[in-house]
């Protein structure tokens, strides 16, 4: 569920005043991911490496209570809930859209997973939750090395966003260089951080 909220009834009150209305209120972060453990737990387990990634993304965001609010259009809005994007290639060759609920119960992640990126490939329909949910961007480039990306910075599309390529292999430890981008209106640089830590650890301690 989504409403409206005041921006002087959070945290975020003198950051809305400030970034609003800014030509380019988006910043981005790089940072580059240990991903041994996905790597290991995706062979183990015949799991998606990109699933794999997108679980450990929602589970470090709930933590962090700046992820469930979100600048839309000239509002601030609150979200119960956070879901995680990922683009999907269609049957026409294209890419298409799919949003999956955040849970921490990886059993019922990767089934939706699977069963809406199937969906989505097959109609190429979106599957689009950001109604209800703040919805995580995701963009995996799999066939590239890249060391960052940056996405739009114009205050159209404020979710956060994250863009990755192919993982590197360093001697015994698999290396994955990430972008994450936010609006901030939304979240301030400590805030971000902390959600890189988080998710360094939920990967580390993925099982």
């Amino acid at each position: 569920m989504a409403r409206k909220i005041h921006p002087k009834d959070t945290t975020r009150n003198m950051a809305y005043e400030l970034w609003m209305k800014a030509p380019n209120p988006m910043v981005t972060f790089f940072k580059t991911l240990d991903v041994t453990n996905i790597v290991k737990v995706s062979k183990k387990k015949n799991m998606k490496f990109n699933m794999l990634l997108d679980y450990c993304i929602g589970n470090a965001a709930v933590s962090v209570k700046e992820f469930y609010i979100l600048p839309v259009g000239d509002k601030l809005m609150q979200y119960d809930t956070i879901a995680v994007n990922t683009i999907v290639k269609n049957k026409n060759d294209e890419v298409s859209s799919c949003d999956i609920m955040q849970t921490d119960d990886l059993t019922v992640f990767n089934q939706e997973y699977l069963e809406y990126t199937t969906q989505v490939a097959k109609t190429c329909q979106d599957r689009d939750l950001s109604e209800d949910s703040m919805v995580i961007g995701t963009s995996a480039i799999v066939d590239t090395e890249i060391d960052g990306a940056v996405g739009m910075n114009s205050g159209i599309f404020n979710n956060l966003f994250i863009i990755w390529g192919k993982y590197r292999k360093k001697l015994f430890r698999y290396e994955l260089p990430i972008s994450f981008q936010f609006h901030r209106a939304q979240m301030d640089g400590a805030h971000a951080g902390r959600f890189l830590a988080n998710l360094q650890k939920e990967i580390n301690e993925l099982k």
